[in-house]
């Protein structure tokens, strides 16, 4: 049988984080018997009844009290940032405690760090996707903004969204999440290092930077969703979830913070793109976790991190529709990541659809 890697099992290795992931597209023909999900919150976003009652309980919206601190938030207009009531997080930690990191078995250190949300707009039924451009220019903002006052103290600063309850998101507010930590977690950690790896080996090259001239070079560009003149969104090569993408600045950009206005406008272009042709894909709120991964910060400001290139993920386990979910279990959780569609097919998916019109105002029309 000659190998097809449309039609069977292969191994794909990701060079940013030293491993490999499992693709089985003959996968795609077994029957599916397992659970479905009702998308809850794929409400008619306009629908002024369902909003108002969505505000007069959601803590997050203008106005409201939160319960734990009984604050009473802002009439806030576009975006706002408080620090999380329940932070996993704590920035006051003695420096007397206990680090156990001469113990080869049993080591620990302390974690000290904060937890802020921050709210996109204060609609609650709002989602970014369907948010104008102007919107998204203020959360961005407010993400380099937060960023910003963060990354002279802390080493890592993790600005992430998950969306929809899939995802354990327990309130559907548009908003995401920042966690800023004195040391690096896990996948800071091996990125620092594989990205270092490969600077050194190929003269000065940054990984990702390569990666994208690859791809674009590539005559099919398979794997392209879709760019503008500073950015470019790609299922990656060794992409892990069915659905997912990676959007990249084309000029070599650190962090989040080093970003020019008009690369920041273009960022606002082409998230709202990508996150339409999420929905469109299967007509529901596309859920997914999202995240920020760049140089390190803190102490790392005063070191050369040129190997680093700025990325954001986007991590979907829709797999078939909007009720099929893709599960990490079994070999995915003790064995390595599989996955059932290829990168190519996924990416021809998102790229064959509109990012300019979200399905809904198609069924508005």
């Amino acid at each position: 049988m000659t190998f097809d890697p449309t039609k069977h099992s292969h191994c794909r290795y990701n060079p940013l984080k030293d491993e490999w992931i499992l693709v089985s597209p003959q996968r795609l023909s077994r029957p599916w018997q397992g659970q479905v999900h009702d998308d809850k919150n794929d409400a008619d976003d306009d629908d002024e009844n369902n909003n108002n009652n969505q505000q007069s309980t959601n803590p997050l919206c203008p106005g409201a009290i939160r319960g734990k601190t009984n604050e009473r938030n802002p009439f806030y207009e576009h975006t706002y940032v408080f620090d999380n009531d329940f932070p996993a997080l704590l920035s006051d930690i003695s420096d007397d405690q206990n680090d156990n990191n001469n113990d080869d078995l049993f080591r620990c250190h302390v974690a000290r760090g904060v937890c802020k949300v921050i709210c996109f707009h204060p609609n609650s039924k709002l989602t970014l996707p369907r948010m104008t451009l102007d919107d998204i220019t203020y959360v961005i903002k407010t993400w380099i903004d937060v960023y910003r006052d963060l990354a002279n103290k802390y080493q890592w600063v993790q600005i992430f969204e998950n969306r929809g309850e899939i995802m354990g998101c327990s309130n559907p507010h548009p908003h995401c999440q920042v966690w800023a930590t004195d040391f690096l977690p896990n996948e800071a950690r091996i990125k620092h290092r594989t990205q270092k790896d490969y600077f050194k080996k190929h003269n000065g090259n940054v990984l990702l930077l390569d990666y994208i001239k690859r791809e674009l070079n590539d005559f099919k560009k398979e794997r392209i969703v879709i760019d503008n003149e500073y950015w470019i969104v790609i299922v990656p090569y060794w992409a892990t979830w069915p659905y997912e993408t990676m959007l990249l600045p084309k000029r070599h950009i650190l962090r989040l913070s080093d970003l020019t206005n008009d690369e920041q406008i273009g960022l606002c272009q082409i998230m709202k793109q990508l996150l339409i042709k999420y929905d469109n894909l299967f007509n529901t709120s596309f859920p997914y976790s999202m995240g920020w991964h760049g140089a390190p910060t803190g102490s790392f400001n005063n070191e050369d991190c040129s190997h680093w290139q700025l990325h954001a993920l986007y991590y979907p386990p829709l797999v078939r529709s909007a009720t099929i979910k893709k599960f990490m279990v079994g070999y995915e959780m003790l064995a390595q990541a599989q996955r059932d569609i290829t990168p190519e097919y996924a990416a021809q998916s998102l790229r064959n659809l509109s990012g300019e019109i979200h399905y809904k105002d198609k069924k508005n029309k």
